[in-house]
């Protein structure tokens, strides 16, 4: 895609990333953390990583993207205790202005108690400098059902309540919530080709008013070319019932790539 870029003016690049980053930060406020879990059950440690650094000068005027995103698990002897974290940034500068600038980190807590029962704790930030909801830091803690185990198959339904915490940039308010989060996952492994399927819907109502409420739809497909590469997609639907700046948003993105992990 970078090759693509080069071969249109730079004026046309800048519209080209300032459409990709506007289509994907209403993404950002609804962060689907079922796709980044890492299904090994007999791995203690786990991790994926991707690095992008680019930068192109078209006679003085240049853009810069950096992009980073971490992901690792790690799990106890027993295998009962999982510690995961996800943490990423985005940079797109250009000399007028960033059409991109956010960062995003997730540490959660699972202990399991039983083959269908676990314990879940976690905290976030995330901040986008370019939002009208430029910070979001939340806690919260819930439950978390594995509801089908099979080679092929697995099924889970989890539940937990939410403190947060959003910063308005436009008027520098603050809005403490109290909202719950309620999500069913459900993954297919396909014998012959490892294909990996996965499915989610996440709805996040307040507690004083279900009217008020984020859905988020992910459907993700992950096929092995190696041991260490694989070949991804992602469908994201993401859809709010209340925003600062609109009173319904709706939003949808597909993305293909390549995941690297050990």
């Amino acid at each position: 895609m970078k090759n693509c870029l080069n071969m249109f003016p730079l004026k046309n690049q800048l519209f080209f990333l300032f459409f990709c980053s506007v289509y994907s930060v209403v993404n950002a406020q609804l962060v689907n953390i079922e796709s980044k879990r890492m299904q090994k059950d007999s791995v203690r440690f786990a991790l994926k990583s991707d690095v992008l650094f680019d930068y192109t000068d078209n006679n003085g005027d240049y853009i810069l993207e950096v992009g980073a995103n971490l992901t690792t698990q790690l799990k106890s002897k027993d295998l009962k205790k999982i510690l995961f974290f996800i943490g990423n940034y985005d940079l797109i500068r250009s000399k007028q202005q960033d059409f991109q600038n956010s960062w995003f980190f997730h540490l959660r807590y699972n202990q399991k108690l039983s083959n269908l029962f676990r314990l879940e704790a976690f905290i976030q930030n995330q901040n986008n400098t370019l939002l009208t909801i430029t910070s979001r830091n939340l806690i919260g803690a819930g439950i978390r059902l594995k509801v089908i185990s099979t080679e092929a198959t697995k099924m889970y339904l989890g539940n937990s309540y939410m403190y947060e915490i959003e910063k308005n940039y436009l008027t520098d308010q603050q809005f403490f919530n109290h909202r719950n989060s309620s999500y069913l996952s459900l993954s297919y492994t396909f014998k012959k080709t490892k294909l990996d399927l996965t499915g989610t819907v996440y709805f996040q109502p307040l507690y004083d008013n279900i009217g008020n409420h984020r859905i988020l739809n992910q459907i993700k497909a992950e096929l092995p070319l190696s041991k260490i590469v694989s070949l991804s997609a992602l469908y994201n639907y993401f859809y709010s019932s209340f925003s600062v700046s609109t009173d319904i948003d709706r939003s949808s993105k597909l993305s293909i790539g390549l995941t690297f992990s050990i």
